[in-house]
C-alpha cells in the first residue's frame, strides 16, 4: 500500500494503536521499506486534499472500538469520511463477525463512501498457510507429535489429515478442543479429561458464578417480563383475607389490560380453591399451584411466558 501511495504522489497516515505499533516495528526491523516523504501524521492530513492522502487503519473485523468503526459513525476525533471517499476493506469476515463487518460497511455507505469489499473484489489475500506451505513446514520440523491449532474445528481436521497423509501416525496426532487436557509422555499422547473453559461472566463484583438458572430467568424477564401475585391468608383458618393483588413489569401496562388482570386474579382464586380441596397447606405447594395456573392462563391468552412470582402472606 505504501508503495502504491508513493507511486501516485499520495501521503500515508496510520490510524489505530495496533496498526501504528505494527508499522513501527516493521519499519524498525526493516520489513517495511517506506519512502520517508510518504509517511505523514494526522495533523498534517488536515492540511491536505482528499486526493492527496491514503489512510491505513484498523477495524477490518468491525470491532466496536476500532478506528474504522468509529470513523464509520463519525465518532473519530481526527478522521472524517466525506461523500466520494473510497474505503477498501481488505479482509474477509471471521466466522461470527459477519454482522459487525456488514454494519460497518453499511455505515460507511451511509456517509457517502464508495466501499470496496468482499472476496469477489480480489482485495484480500489470506494470511493463512496453504496446504503446500503446511506440508513444507511439517517436513522441515518433522515433529514426533502434532496438534493443529487456529481456525474452526473443520480446519483442524483438514490440517491433521494433511500431516497424516505425510506419514505421521494417527495415534500421534491430536485434534483438540477448548478445555481438553493433553498429556505427552514417553508412551505417547493421552487425553485424561477436560477442564472448565469458555466465557467467564462478570456480574458486578462476582466473577464466574452466574449460573444457567439465573441467566435463563434474566432472558425470560427480558423477553416477556414478570407478573407478581400477592395474597394474604388467615393464619388460623387459611381463608383468603386480602387479594389477590396483581402487578406487572415488562409484560403489559396494567391500566390498559384490565380484562387480562381480572382473569389472572380469577385464576389465582381458582388455584387457592383447588389447594383447599386437595388440603394443600404448605406455602410452597400453594405458590406452585398459583404459579402454574397463572402461567397457563397467560400463555393461552397471550402466547407469552412471563416470570410469575406468587407472594403468600399470613395475617
Amino acid at each position: 500500500m505504501f508503495t502504491a501511495a508513493a507511486n501516485h504522489g499520495r501521503r500515508c497516515a496510520v490510524v489505530g494503536r495496533s496498526m501504528e505499533n505494527t508499522v513501527s516495528v516493521g519499519l524498525e526491523l526493516g520489513y517495511l521499506d517506506v519512502p520517508e516523504e510518504c509517511l505523514t501524521t494526522l495533523d498534517e492530513l488536515a492540511r491536505l486534499e482528499d486526493d492527496q492522502v491514503v489512510i491505513l487503519t484498523t477495524g477490518s473485523q468491525g470491532e466496536p472500538m476500532s478506528a474504522l468503526t468509529r470513523i464509520s459513525v463519525n465518532e473519530h476525533r481526527r478522521v472524517e469520511i466525506r461523500p466520494g471517499n473510497t474505503v477498501i476493506l481488505a479482509a474477509t469476515p471471521v466466522p461470527g463477525n459477519e454482522k459487525l463487518v456488514h454494519r460497518t460497511v453499511d455505515n460507511l455507505f451511509r456517509r457517502g463512501a464508495n466501499v470496496i469489499y468482499g472476496p469477489e473484489r480480489g482485495v484480500h489475500v489470506s494470511g493463512h498457510g496453504a496446504a503446500e506451505e503446511l506440508k513444507l513446514m511439517y517436513n522441515l520440523v518433522r515433529p514426533r507429535f502434532f496438534m493443529p491449532i487456529h481456525g474452526e474445528y473443520r480446519h483442524l481436521v483438514h490440517h491433521a489429515k494433511i500431516v497424516n497423509d505425510l506419514g505421521l501416525s494417527t495415534d500421534n496426532i491430536v485434534v483438540a478442543e477448548n478445555g481438553m487436557e493433553i498429556r505427552i509422555g514417553r508412551k505417547g499422547v493421552s487425553r485424561p479429561g477436560r477442564v472448565a473453559s469458555g466465557n467467564v461472566l462478570v456480574d458486578g463484583t462476582s466473577v464466574g458464578d452466574v449460573g444457567n438458572v439465573v441467566l435463563r430467568d434474566r432472558r425470560q424477564l427480558a423477553q416477556d417480563g414478570m407478573i407478581v401475585v400477592v395474597i394474604a391468608l388467615d393464619k388460623q383458618t387459611g381463608e383468603l383475607r386480602v387479594g389477590p393483588e396483581v402487578m406487572s413489569r415488562g409484560f403489559v401496562y396494567v391500566k390498559e389490560a384490565d380484562e387480562l388482570m381480572e382473569a389472572v386474579k380469577e385464576s389465582a382464586l381458582g388455584a387457592l380453591a383447588k389447594c383447599k380441596e386437595k388440603k394443600i397447606t404448605e406455602w410452597a405447594g400453594v405458590k406452585a399451584q398459583i404459579r402454574d395456573a397463572v402461567s397457563r392462563l397467560v400463555f393461552e391468552k397471550t402466547r407469552r411466558k412471563p416470570v410469575v412470582l406468587p407472594f403468600v402472606q399470613e395475617v
